[in-house]
């Protein structure tokens, strides 16, 4: 008999959605959608953990992903919001380093799927047109259909 395999969760938001409630998140979660599409469908994923940068420059990446992990957190998402808000945030790259080398956790960029309306708009500001951009928003872009739901 397999063992079902449990993977703990911890999420970041950029502060400037700090009033979010988190329905696109957890929905994404939930349906195995975005960046959340990486886990098996019947992978139990706990979120044990949920919290702002901080605000610029993200004073709390420095210290959130510590207590995440004594929650039991292996893998920290940083939300979908870094990457569609406008601009987007300059220090992504800069967390995704300190968490994995300072706290040794997994860090995946994204968690629901970047909406069409976002792709549009980005599109025509051009502002993922680089191949590190192309790379950090890769695990949220989904299908065109994926997209419009999270609209």
């Amino acid at each position: 008999m397999m063992e079902n395999i449990k993977t703990k969760i911890g999420i970041i938001i950029c502060d400037r959605y700090r009033t979010c409630a988190g329905g696109k998140c957890f929905r994404a979660l939930q349906h195995r959608e975005g960046a959340f599409d990486g886990y098996a469908k019947d992978e139990t994923v706990e979120l044990v953990a949920y919290t702002t940068c901080g605000g610029c420059p993200g004073g709390n990446i420095e210290y959130a992903p510590e207590e995440m992990k004594k929650n039991g957190a292996e893998v920290v998402h940083l939300a979908t919001g870094f990457v569609v808000g406008y601009p987007p945030c300059p220090y992504i790259k800069q967390f995704k380093d300190l968490i994995e080398i300072k706290h040794g956790m997994k860090v995946i960029i994204g968690t629901h799927p970047i909406p069409e309306k976002y792709l549009i708009e980005h599109t025509k500001m051009k502002t993922w047109n680089s191949s590190e951009w192309a790379e950090l928003i890769k695990p949220t872009m989904s299908d065109e259909k994926t997209r419009i739901d999270y609209n």
